[in-house]
């Protein structure tokens, strides 16, 4: 077996130059497939995060009629005593926190200009802003009893050139069907990096967010993030009863499960179409070597090397070329993954269509998927070689050593 390893590594030296460049096309091919599954990877982890981090918590807990599209505001829509709901599901031990949010519709009036903005009632006390509060780029935060302040997001205040402390006036729904109108302060400016709800979305005080509304002591929803994403449906279990609808993030999120599932049916199939073509390149290299050693192969067959021998020769050949273009592959592909996952890609304002993404988009490379590749890569790299090797092993060695004259 080493005397084989030995022929098979001087025969790749050879021809250097179309060894390598074998090599080099199942470094491209692998180091394409390690980016394209990191970069989805990263892009499903992103949209799911940001979803449940920024819309739809793990779970919500609403009235049974409520309806989100609609922002409904009656009250048989509403959760009653949201914060005393809240008290009694902040106790789960696999709770990390639980808050009432209130949504409204409103038009926010800027000198002569205007826009429609989403009205978000929070408490300001609560861990579930993290990332408003975490994502303040000037001002402050609110306060539970401001009557005044608003929050509003970084993409609206530079469309309209508004600082901290300025002033607008914002016309509000009502639980009655009728619109209040009141002027706010801005009290700071956020960014969640999100540009699809930074710039739709303005924050209020939940007491002056029903008081507006006239909603009192009602919330549209209880919105709960857990411990550990795994608990999800424990917890939902736990908490059903015949008066609230409770939904959980993939219930909400069902686009992004369905992409998720699309992705893992037909990714696969995109993996062995470039190994495919990356085998290509390495059938043609064993093949124009197996021309090229006609009258070689005659005489070893002459001398007593039998066809399966034969066969491992152009085998370890082929797995020359797999290890080498794996090792380039790696590097190159670990270089490429390493820059996406810290730089990133930037993609702006990608909307919210079922899917809630940041701007930036952040290449995330799972263990198992770099294994896999690296070894689908190695087998079909090996499998090119499978044709070559019976080629030359089928040569009878007078006719081999004809062919070579």
């Amino acid at each position: 077996m080493n005397q084989i390893l030995k022929m098979a590594f001087r025969d790749l030296l050879r021809n250097k130059r179309r060894t390598i460049f074998s090599a080099l096309a199942l470094a491209l091919g692998l180091a394409i497939l390690l980016f394209m599954a990191a970069f989805i990877n990263g892009e499903m982890i992103s949209s799911r995060e940001t979803s449940i981090r920024l819309s739809s918590g793990h779970l919500q807990v609403r009235a049974k009629d409520y309806n989100q599209n609609s922002n409904s505001l009656l009250w048989e829509d509403l959760i009653e005593n949201p914060t005393q709901l809240a008290n009694q599901v902040n106790a789960m031990d696999a709770v990390e926190t639980a808050t009432p949010r209130l949504f409204a519709s409103g038009l926010v009036f800027i000198k002569d200009q205007s826009q429609g903005v989403r009205v978000m009632g929070i408490d300001p006390d609560s861990s579930a802003n993290a990332p408003y509060r975490d994502g303040l780029v000037s001002g402050e935060f609110l306060s539970a009893d401001d009557r005044d302040g608003i929050l509003i997001g970084l993409p609206l205040a530079e469309k309209y050139n508004l600082l901290v402390n300025d002033k607008f006036t914002m016309l509000v729904n009502t639980a009655n069907g009728s619109v209040d109108e009141q002027p706010f302060i801005i009290r700071g400016i956020y960014t969640t990096n999100t540009t699809a709800l930074d710039k739709a979305v303005v924050l209020l005080p939940l007491s002056k967010a029903q008081a507006i509304t006239q909603t009192n002591n009602h919330a549209s929803i209880l919105f709960v993030l857990l411990k550990n994403v795994e608990q999800t449906d424990a917890v939902a279990a736990a908490l059903t009863s015949s008066k609230y609808e409770i939904v959980t993030w993939v219930q909400m999120n069902e686009l992004l499960s369905l992409i998720d599932e699309i992705y893992g049916s037909y990714i696969f199939i995109l993996y062995l179409i470039v190994l495919g073509i990356t085998a290509t390149v390495v059938i043609n290299t064993l093949i124009m070597s197996v021309y090229e050693r006609t009258r070689e192969i005659g005489i070893l067959s002459a001398i007593g090397m039998n066809s399966r021998k034969i066969m491992a020769l152009f085998f370890a050949e082929s797995g020359f070329i797999a290890i080498g273009g794996i090792v380039m592959g790696l590097i190159i592909g670990g270089l490429m993954v390493a820059y996406a996952s810290t730089v990133g890609f930037y993609f702006g304002d990608l909307g919210t269509t079922g899917m809630i993404m940041g701007d930036v988009i952040y290449a995330k490379l799972k263990l198992n998927d770099a294994v896999t590749l690296t070894l689908l890569a190695f087998f079909v790299t090996l499998a090119a070689g499978v044709y070559p090797a019976i080629m030359a092993a089928k040569m009878e060695p007078v006719e081999a050593l004809h062919g070579g004259q």
